[in-house]
């Protein structure tokens, strides 16, 4: 279990120089944009174009702030993305661009490298007890908003728990909107 506070996350240029990414966890430890197995960050997106392109990379996005974006991913159909919706799985190899729908917005990106890893993303809203079910592999828990407490660890806004969750239940207490990430090794590699 590893606790990472949002004052310690890693600031960087996007891939495509277009603006600031804010890196929660990457895996290995250390690994640049050519060389993660996954990576967690969010990013502001303050204006209209093109998405990052990443080679044999599976992500999923997530509005955290603002009204949200339209975006346009080759071969499928303009997708509106808001704080409202589902978080947005798509191959991040894929051509896409962004058009935002009222200004600018923060993200939340999941990524894995496509044949070693697998990700889920799901929301989660807290108001007293609740259990987590994991599976196995590795589970981040990042507090959206509001406060939790996991196993005595007290999450504020953006802070992130790190579980090596092996597949078992985790109790949270509090008031907060979270977001729960399970990140599975393929058993084949």
């Amino acid at each position: 279990m590893k606790l990472l506070r949002a004052s310690d996350h890693k600031r960087m240029p996007w891939k495509n120089g277009g603006g600031e990414t804010v890196e929660i966890a990457v895996s290995p430890d250390g690994a640049g944009l050519a060389e993660f197995d996954w990576r967690v960050s969010m990013a502001t997106v303050a204006s209209d174009g093109p998405f990052s392109v990443f080679p044999g990379i599976d992500r999923t996005l997530s509005i955290l702030e603002g009204e949200g974006m339209t975006l346009f991913i080759e071969g499928r159909a303009p997708e509106r993305l808001t704080q409202a919706s589902a978080p947005l799985p798509f191959a991040a190899d894929a051509p896409t661009s962004a058009t935002l729908i009222d200004g600018t917005i923060t993200d939340l990106n999941v990524m894995t490298r496509r044949g070693r890893f697998t990700h889920s993303v799901r929301r989660v809203s807290v108001d007293g007890t609740v259990s987590l079910a994991s599976r196995r592999g590795v589970t981040l828990i990042l507090c959206h908003r509001g406060h939790a407490e996991i196993a005595k660890l007290s999450l504020s806004a953006l802070d992130c728990l790190l579980l090596d969750a092996g597949g078992q239940e985790t109790s949270v207490s509090g008031k907060a909107e979270l977001f729960q990430i399970d990140i599975q090794a393929n058993r084949l590699r």
